[in-house]
């Protein structure tokens, strides 16, 4: 499974970079304007440094406009920036034909706000390089978010998509490895949620005993 960080913040992706275990960046609107990024001129700046730390990963950067010519224009712009882009493009009727476009020019996209089968169906065939399902805002509308993952992969593996299930607006560890255990192709969520796989209890208590077992070793050899 790979794992992306849904963030615009650069010490964060930074940090996940130094972790060893980042292989993409998701980013839209929303987090550039929580990092205090606005302007286009600065918002396209921040696409390109973000894929200057992410070196060897696929940086998602979204579009804004919701009509096929402004869909087209934008992502074309956007895939411009750096050979780590992929287009962000939203599951509407406009989007989808927009796929389309994207793919038969070779350029990767990613179908943002999925949330059933029926549109993952349709950006597989349309050609997206990634399927964003959100679970987390299933999961907030009582739906089960990671059931609809499941779905998607067996739809993907009857007729063998290429299409990346990109597991989007995962909410905590949990949802990680439900995703990863149905076969999710990757997850796309906050830091916090990715560092709190580090933690077990009884982790920190073996860490624990080990050392103190050390210092009296340490010590009675005094």
């Amino acid at each position: 499974m790979k794992f992306f960080i849904d963030t615009a913040n650069l010490e964060q992706i930074r940090e996940a970079q130094d972790l060893g275990i980042l292989d993409g960046v998701t980013t839209n609107p929303s987090l550039m304007a929580k990092e205090g990024i606005s302007g286009h001129d600065r918002v396209m700046k921040h696409y390109v440094d973000i894929c200057e730390i992410c070196v060897d990963g696929d940086v998602s950067a979204e579009v804004i406009a919701t009509d096929y010519d402004g869909i087209i224009r934008e992502g074309e712009a956007l895939a411009a920036l750096h050979a780590n882009i992929v287009v962000k493009v939203p599951m509407i009727k406009e989007g989808v034909k927009a796929i389309r476009y994207f793919s038969d020019k070779g350029i990767r996209t990613n179908c943002t706000l999925v949330f059933s089968a029926g549109q993952a169906l349709l950006a597989a065939k349309a050609g997206a390089s990634y399927v964003s399902p959100f679970i987390g805002r299933l999961d907030d509308v009582s739906t089960d978010g990671v059931q609809l993952i499941e779905q998607i992969r067996l739809i993907y593996d009857n007729y063998g998509f290429n299409t990346e299930i990109l597991a989007a607006s995962v909410r905590h560890p949990m949802h990680i490895i439900q995703c990863a255990e149905i076969g999710a192709d990757v997850m796309t969520g906050p830091l916090s949620a990715i560092l709190a796989l580090l933690k077990h209890p009884l982790t920190d208590h073996g860490l624990a005993q080990f050392l103190a077992d050390h210092r009296k070793a340490a010590d009675a050899s005094r």
